[in-house]
Order: structure tokens, then sequence, then C-alpha cells
């Protein structure tokens, strides 16, 4: 089973920077995708960065060139850089993990974090 733990959400001003983290216990087999997801009120659960085992990473057009996704494959820790933030970026940040189990794809969300940014 895996457990994933998200940390770093808060309340930045428009144009400010936070660093979102998630830390992954358990067994995560390769190949796996892990990355970010958000979901703001009344709306759907969008993707906003995912970043391969392999190495490639895949991000959102509305965060592309200010959000970075990275990992360290060591501590099973995913990282989110967002600079430049905006109040649309306001959401529930959730961490995300894809991978192989047996013969069966599996996925692993953390519990979420708050990022508010104000205007």
């Amino acid at each position: 089973q895996v457990q994933l733990v998200e940390s770093g959400g808060g309340l930045v001003q428009a144009g400010g920077s936070l660093r979102l983290s998630c830390a992954a216990s358990g067994t995560i087999s390769s190949p796996n995708t892990m990355g970010w997801y958000r979901q703001a009120p009344g709306k759907p659960r969008d993707l906003v960065a995912t970043a391969h085992s392999g190495g490639r990473t895949n991000y959102a057009d509305s965060v592309q060139g200010r959000f970075t996704i990275s990992r360290d494959a060591a501590k099973n820790t995913v990282y989110l850089q967002m600079n430049s933030l905006k109040p649309e970026d306001t959401a529930v940040y959730y961490c995300y993990c894809n991978h192989l189990s047996g013969l069966t794809w599996r996925d692993y969300w953390g519990q979420g974090t708050q990022v508010t940014v104000s205007s």
C-alpha cells in the first residue's frame, strides 16, 4: 500500500511562490508516475503536472513556465515549485502516484493541501 503525504500549502500574495512536497511511503514499483492535481471549489480535479520515473514531465498549459515539478527518487518524494502565483491558482492540491502493482495499474492520492493566492 502506498501512502502520500503533502505539505507546503498556505496563503501567498499574487506574484509570490510556494513549494509543495509529497512524500510517499510504501513500495512504488517502476515504471511509475507521480504528480499533482488541483481542485477549486465547484470545479473538477485537473492535472497540474506529472513526472514519469523515466524522466518525462508534463504540465497543464495554465502553469507552463511558472511551475516546476521535480522528484527525489531516493526519498520517494515529488515537489512542485510554484512561482508567479495567480489568484486562479487557488485550489486544493493533491499528490498523485500511479504504478504497476502486479498486473494492475493502481492510483493513489494524498489528502490534499490548500493553496490560496490573494490578489
